[in-house]
């Protein structure tokens, strides 16, 4: 049995139950505090690091009496933080000094920022490492600690989009407490993408339940899409990339002419991200963002939430762009007048479901646009 001290996402106990598969009531547990330590944010991330300063005092949570599945489940969660176990010693809020072990960083792992708020960071990352702990908790037994370290950043995406469409109102006509009986959920596979299953039932429309059904969804997060236009030019750029999901289903033409699109980031606005796409696939600043619509694009099996915009700039001074290396992109673009690409659009020659939405909604707010820069 050993004791640890926590002083990170740890601390909130929702987590720490979630890891340890049991509730805090069942745990000892005690205020402690650790000195010569500060705790720090992790620069471009949304959890802390802790780092040797003289003099500082960081204030932890001490659970005692933890046994070797624990510790198993703790390295498991800890995998995609890059910690090991060290020695320490901590102070109690009555003042006694005890031996304890603590996840540390390894050195230099992570760039750091402020000093770390515990209370604001609850307000803000509560919720979305409660649902991404329970997705990699989940795992455990079945995907090495490693395994999930390289499927954190996606996790984390996926957990950002359940906590937005969580934070929407229910339909008054349908209450899910009411209406949605889960019996089974199981989790199938994860990778970059997670393919999850439900055994449940809805309530039909004539108020009956319905038979337990079997269902999956093919779980990605939030997306944003948009198809950059100069108005002055009336001209559209669209970009080009090879997709292996179409190619596995067995299409003949896996490369695509598409709207530059890509998935937002936890704590990333739609906005934000659409700006932030156009500038790395098609090296286009874009001056204007035209919301266009929220979708579901393929309801009957993809959790997918994709935000679609028009985004209004000039083509006098497109970069490069083609995307990142680093995420395996190889794009290039082209530029079309208004008239040749509603004609590809009339003719059926292009069939990303985002790039087709953008355009239909283009030909009816076009003169608008124009109008705007005259």
């Amino acid at each position: 049995m050993i004791d640890l001290f926590f002083y990170g996402t740890l601390r909130y106990l929702p987590v720490l139950e979630c890891v340890l598969g049991r509730a805090t009531s069942q745990l000892n547990t005690t205020v402690a505090y650790l000195d010569d330590h500060e705790v720090r944010d992790v620069a471009g991330h949304h959890f802390p690091t802790i780092c040797h300063a003289p003099s500082a005092r960081t204030e932890g949570l001490l659970v005692r009496d933890l046994d070797a599945d624990d510790l198993e489940s703790l390295a498991h969660y800890e995998a995609g933080f890059s910690c090991d176990i060290d020695a320490c010693q901590v102070t109690t809020a009555d003042g006694t000094l005890c031996e304890a072990q603590i996840f540390s960083p390894e050195s230099d792992a992570w760039a750091t920022g402020d000093v770390w708020d515990f209370e604001k960071w609850q307000e803000a990352w509560g919720a979305l490492s409660l649902r991404s702990t329970q997705e990699v908790m989940a795992w455990k037994g079945r995907r090495t600690p490693q395994q999930m370290a390289a499927s954190l950043h996606s996790i984390r995406n996926r957990a950002s989009a359940w906590v937005a469409l969580q934070q929407e109102e229910e339909h008054p006509d349908h209450p899910l407490d009411r209406d949605v009986v889960v019996h089974a959920h199981k989790r199938e596979y994860i990778n970059y993408f997670a393919m999850d299953e439900m055994d449940l039932q809805y309530r039909r429309f004539d108020g009956t339940m319905s038979e337990v059904i079997n269902r999956g969804s093919f779980l990605v997060g939030r997306a944003a899409a948009v198809l950059p236009y100069d108005p002055w030019r009336d001209e559209v750029l669209l970009i080009q990339q090879f997709r292996a999901s179409i190619f596995i289903a067995g299409d003949k033409q896996p490369w695509l002419w598409e709207a530059v699109a890509g998935v937002i980031d936890p704590g990333e606005s739609p906005e934000n991200a659409a700006m932030r796409e156009a500038e790395e696939e098609a090296g286009i600043d874009i001056k204007q963002l035209e919301p266009v619509a929220r979708t579901f694009p393929s309801s009957g099996s993809m959790g997918e939430v994709v935000h679609h915009f028009v985004g209004v700039g000039s083509f006098e001074q497109v970069t490069s762009g083609g995307g990142l290396a680093s995420e395996g992109e190889d794009i290039r673009h082209r530029v079309l007048s208004f008239d040749s690409f509603m004609e590809g659009i009339d003719a059926g020659k292009y069939r990303d479901g985002p790039l087709v939405t953008c355009a239909l909604w283009l030909s009816r707010h076009r003169e608008r646009l124009r109008g705007m820069v005259k």
